[in-house]
C-alpha cells in the first residue's frame, strides 16, 4: 500500500502516467505495427526491451517496474506474432518432431535369432588369438595393382 501512496504523490505523476499507459496497452491489446515489430523481433531488439524493463524496475516504483516487465513480455510476444516467427517456432518441424514417430517403431524385442547367434558365437580368449592357425591365406592375382599400404606415386 505504501508503494501505491508513493506513486500517487505529485512528484511521481510521470510514473503514474506511464503506469496507466502500460495498463491501457495491456488491456486494450493493440496490434503491433509491422515496422516496429520487425525491429523488436530481433535478438538485439529483445535484449534492449528486457534491459529497459529491468532498468525501469530498478530505478522506479515497484508497481511501475512490475507492469513494465509484463509489458515487455507482451511486447516481445506480440511482435513475434506480428512478424510470424511465433508460428514458425510452433509449426515448423524440428529434427525431434520429424523423428519422433520412428522411435516407437524402432524398438525391437530380443529375437530368437539373436539368442541363437549369441549362443553359437565362439568365445574369444587370449589363448585362441595366440595359437597359430591351420590355414595359410593365398593372395589372388592383383594384375599389377599397388598394395593397399603403398605410399609412392603410381
Amino acid at each position: 500500500m505504501e508503494y501505491l501512496k508513493n506513486l500517487i504523490e505529485k512528484k511521481n505523476i510521470p510514473q503514474l502516467v506511464l503506469t496507466l499507459l502500460f495498463v491501457l496497452y495491456l488491456v486494450l491489446g493493440y496490434k503491433m505495427p509491422s515496422n516496429i515489430a520487425e525491429k523488436i523481433d530481433t535478438t538485439s531488439g529483445k535484449i534492449i526491451v528486457v534491459v529497459v524493463a529491468l532498468l525501469l524496475f530498478a530505478y522506479s516504483n515497484p508497481i511501475l517496474g512490475i507492469t513494465g516487465l509484463i509489458v515487455a513480455y507482451e511486447l516481445i510476444k506480440r511482435s513475434s506474432v506480428t512478424t510470424g516467427s511465433a508460428a514458425l517456432a510452433k509449426y515448423y518441424p524440428t529434427e525431434e518432431k520429424k523423428w519422433s514417430p520412428f522411435t516407437a517403431e524402432n524398438q525391437f524385442p530380443y529375437t530368437l535369432e539373436q539368442e541363437v547367434v549369441s549362443k553359437m558365437a565362439p568365445v574369444r580368449t587370449a589363448d585362441a588369438v595366440s595359437t597359430p592357425s591351420s590355414f595359410i591365406p593365398i593372395l589372388d592375382n592383383t594384375y599389377d595393382a599397388a598394395p593397399i599400404n603403398y605410399n609412392g606415386t603410381i
